[in-house]
């Protein structure tokens, strides 16, 4: 898989089949937190997404790496379409999301999410697809799957850094 990531030090190697759907779980939890206590606060860095669109991005990408999985599930090696990140934000999808709603949301996605992984089985991890991430490539289902709690670490490591006192270096979106 991938080496440690040097912004928020997770590692994809420390990701199994066996633990992946309570990994996530938990880090959903974690940034569910951090969004509720960053709350409506403005980014303090120019161009970065505010705490509220961080959570309207995991809970797409929850829901889009879902579908990507059962899709792979039923067709080999299916190519990935893009989910169109910032194009989310640019269309507004995020305008009028308190809080609340997000972390709500959040969580209806991470248990969807959670299920989907506790259901495969051994030979599905080994399924593949063609992710276009960080270089067009064919990728495991467990690679996916750490992927995505990746993302969700990454991005309640972005989130935190809009508290009082965070520190403001680092991964900007």
């Amino acid at each position: 898989m991938a080496a440690r990531c040097i912004e928020c030090g997770f590692d994809e190697d420390d990701v199994t089949a066996v633990d992946v759907a309570e990994q996530l779980s938990a880090g959903v939890s974690e940034l569910s937190d951090a969004v509720a206590a960053v709350g409506e606060v403005p980014c303090p860095v120019s161009g970065c997404w505010t705490a509220i669109e961080y959570g309207g991005h995991v809970r797409d990408m929850l829901i889009v790496q879902r579908e990507r999985i059962l899709h792979a599930r039923t067709v080999d090696t299916p190519p990935i379409t893009p989910m169109g990140r910032d194009d989310r934000v640019a269309w507004g999808e995020y305008d009028g999301l308190t809080a609340t709603a997000v972390t709500r949301q959040l969580g209806d996605a991470a248990d969807n999410l959670a299920r989907t992984l506790r259901r495969l089985g051994p030979a599905e991890w080994d399924r593949r697809v063609i992710y276009n991430y960080p270089v067009r490539s064919e990728r495991t289902l467990l690679w996916v799957a750490a992927h995505t709690v990746h993302e969700v670490v990454h991005h309640t490591f972005d989130v935190r850094r809009h508290l009082p006192g965070a520190d403001r270096l680092g991964h900007e979106e």
